[in-house]
């Protein structure tokens, strides 16, 4: 009995020596393959069995895009107000505040200026692991800041949408009006004769689709991202009528002429700076 415990034990201790680290493994939300997550990770995030696009953080974005080195951030120091006094379940000061601690930024989104293949440009970027991405005060005043530095110093600009929540609700009207603002922005951006490039990635959703990221001269779209306003489940309650299929993404959007180009994460970089380039006078 005393042997057959002393095996039991040794299987035991054998068994606790090969266990696979927490983490290591992830399974794609495309194709369901089960993939080692290091290597997802240097391919940019992006699936090397069917191509599926994963989210990525503003940080890895820059990282992505820009050349090394080269980024700097702008109107850091803006924060959030609570204009409405607003609780849903915890007051909006300690929302943003858990916020700020799970995610490392201080908002939902991040500008400034950066080079790519050495080419001079404003970038913006929202994030949605911050609240969705959704778009309150701070985050239309960070890119109305950036259109108007944009023209100021006549350099081109890129936005890289990526927003499931729209309008913030936290912050009522004032969220509401950012869309307006950001619009007025981009146009007299566009009457200087500036360059808009608006890149939606999955998702760009809700008052973020309404307004600025629809508002490029050049419309670039991640493979398979969700791109409108409403949800398709939203919309089919509401109209009673059976969605294409494919509705709200990408390729749908490419088809009907909506978006200019569907461009793999992979080839981003290269395509944004053959745009500008191309539209250099």
């Amino acid at each position: 009995m005393a042997k057959k415990g002393g095996s039991a034990n040794a299987w035991q201790g054998h068994s606790e020596t090969k266990r696979v680290p927490e983490g290591v493994w992830m399974r794609c939300d495309g194709c369901s393959a089960t993939l080692f997550r290091k290597q997802v990770e240097q391919n940019a995030k992006v699936c090397p069995e069917c191509n599926f696009h994963f989210p990525v953080t503003a940080v890895e974005r820059i990282q992505q895009l820009l050349d090394p080195d080269t980024y700097e951030e702008w109107f850091a120091d803006l924060l959030p107000a609570d204009p409405l006094g607003f609780d849903d379940r915890r007051p909006y000061p300690e929302r943003i505040k858990a916020e700020q601690a799970r995610t490392g930024l201080r908002e939902a989104a991040l500008v400034g200026q950066g080079f790519i293949k050495g080419i001079r440009l404003i970038l913006g970027i929202t994030d949605s692991s911050f609240i969705m991405g959704s778009m309150g005060s701070v985050v239309g005043e960070k890119l109305t800041r950036a259109v108007e530095e944009a023209m100021k110093q006549r350099l081109p600009l890129v936005i890289v949408s990526g927003s499931g929540g729209g309008a913030r609700m936290h912050e009522g009207i004032f969220s509401l009006m950012q869309m307006a603002k950001i619009s007025t922005a981009l146009g007299r951006f566009r009457s200087s004769g500036g360059l808009f490039i608006s890149v939606l990635t999955n998702p760009t959703m809700g008052g973020v689709a309404a307004s600025f990221a629809s508002l490029g001269d050049i419309i670039l779209a991640e493979p398979k991202a969700l791109i409108g306003f409403a949800g398709p489940r939203i919309i089919e309650q509401t109209v009673r009528v059976q969605l294409p299929e494919g509705f709200q993404t990408s390729e749908f959007h490419l088809e009907h002429g909506f978006i200019d180009r569907i461009v793999n994460r992979h080839d981003l970089r290269s395509m944004i700076a053959q745009v500008i380039n191309f539209a250099a006078p």
